[in-house]
């Protein structure tokens, strides 16, 4: 309920916004300042957030080597998955070109114009200055600087020495649970500023630029969904004819969680439902248990394809095209970067952010997105439920464990309900029709 309402507020703000930015537009960029604080907000969560949810995800299941063949399954599929999802969103970002003709977005009122000109000189150009960039000299200082990339290999040691150490180190991953939890919680207080921050960001960029700057915005909007729809129509698609699984039924299984995703844009919302479903559905309780939340982790597949279109956005954005080799620099620095993403709202927002900034690439994109990133979130988020479901039912058909007769009888159960309640809504609409002939008789 709770997302719900903030939901319903993040659409009220955008229209308020944009109405505002269209008739009051000197008024309108002053406003700049509530977007400008809601993203400070949202940058101050990154560290902690990052390395609490990601040494958790790697240390938590203890012992490396107990998790054994399905781990390194689970790992293998999730790598193969997401890489795919960056490569298309890559693609696509440059097939639509979505940040061209946005470049001037109020860079002077943001005092950004001097960032861009320093991004084009500082920017990672070779696989060996990445190289470098990854290791950092001390990780308080990457922390204050917002260094994912060095944050999250930081993490990844961490986490290894917790799994050597073992049981005394559980103190420590106890700690770093309620860490992680706090910072769910931190994060949930955070985005109840997002309608705020929204409006501000919307009015100032319509303000600035005129009501013409919508149809920049259904680029965007037009680019991501395409995307993601190519990606769930042969990514996912592909997957469940390998393991021959029945796309309409798992898509027919998992429409009211997905429904629930897209709507309250959160996966976790929709996680003890999808895990539930899955289980009936004929995938064991065990690889149900643990490839969900590790896919929670380690693949969110929507919202790795959009980190890739948002990153080549922001670099079209500020006019600092990339060459081949630069993208797939920041292709790899995602697939480290992407896995420390939350199953939270607007998450990936923070993610964009320390991306970028790893880079030194100026967040421009990350205020110009925040306008109609709600819209972004609900499919990004919908496709991340698909992409995991769709991992357990791969994970248990590798391990020669998914139930077959139990995937029929779910789905002919399924089959049943819709037209019983189809059957139902008929007779009750036959009935309300006749007893108000009945009544027009009568009178």
């Amino acid at each position: 309920m709770k997302q719900s309402k903030l939901t319903v507020a993040i659409f009220i703000a955008l229209i308020l916004g944009v109405i505002v930015g269209w008739a009051m537009p000197d008024f309108a960029v002053r406003l700049h300042v509530l977007a400008e604080v809601f993203l400070r907000m949202v940058k101050m969560i990154i560290a902690p957030l990052l390395f609490s949810t990601l040494v958790v995800g790697i240390a938590g299941h203890g012992d490396v080597k107990s998790l054994g063949r399905l781990g390194i399954k689970t790992i293998a599929y999730f790598e193969v998955v997401t890489t795919l999802a960056l490569f298309i969103g890559l693609g696509f970002a440059n097939f639509f070109r979505p940040g061209e003709g946005m470049g001037n977005i109020a860079a002077e009122h943001t005092g950004l114009t001097r960032i861009v000109e320093m991004a084009s000189t500082t920017h990672h150009n070779s696989f060996g200055e990445l190289l470098l960039s990854l290791f950092p000299t001390s990780i308080f200082q990457s922390m204050a600087d917002g260094n994912l990339l060095q944050i999250v290999v930081f993490c990844i040691f961490f986490a290894l020495a917790i799994c050597a150490v073992g049981k005394k180190a559980q103190p420590v991953i106890d700690i770093l649970n309620s860490v992680a939890s706090i910072m769910f919680k931190f994060t949930e207080y955070v985005m109840f500023f997002a309608p705020i921050g929204i409006f501000g960001a919307i009015a100032y960029t319509v303000g600035s630029n005129g009501i013409a700057i919508l149809f920049n915005y259904g680029k965007i909007i037009v680019s991501l969904y395409v995307a993601l729809a190519v990606f769930v129509a042969v990514v996912l698609f592909a997957a469940c004819k390998i393991v021959k699984i029945s796309v309409r039924g798992l898509i027919k299984a998992i429409q009211e969680p997905a429904l629930l995703a897209f709507t309250t844009a959160s996966s976790e919302a929709a996680l003890p439902k999808a895990m539930s479903i899955m289980e009936k559905f004929g995938v064991p309780k065990s690889i149900v248990g643990f490839v969900m939340p590790t896919g929670y982790t380690f693949n969110l597949d929507g919202s790795t394809l959009y980190l890739a279109m948002a990153v080549i956005f922001s670099t079209q954005l500020v006019g600092h095209p990339l060459t081949f080799e630069q993208q797939l620099v920041i292709m790899f620095a995602l697939m480290l970067t992407s896995k420390g993403i939350a199953g939270v709202p607007r998450v990936a927002l923070i993610v964009l952010a320390g991306t970028l900034t790893s880079f030194n690439i100026p967040i421009l994109g990350v205020a110009v997105l925040l306008g109609i990133d709600q819209i972004l979130d609900m499919g990004r988020t919908t496709v991340n439920l698909i992409g995991n479901c769709v991992a357990t039912v791969v994970i248990a058909r590798w391990e020669n464990s998914f139930d077959y007769n139990k995937m029929a009888e779910f789905i002919k159960m399924k089959n049943l309900k819709t037209n019983t309640l189809s059957k139902i809504e008929h007779h009750v609409s036959f009935n309300q029709d006749f007893k108000h002939e009945t009544e027009e008789i009568s009178v």
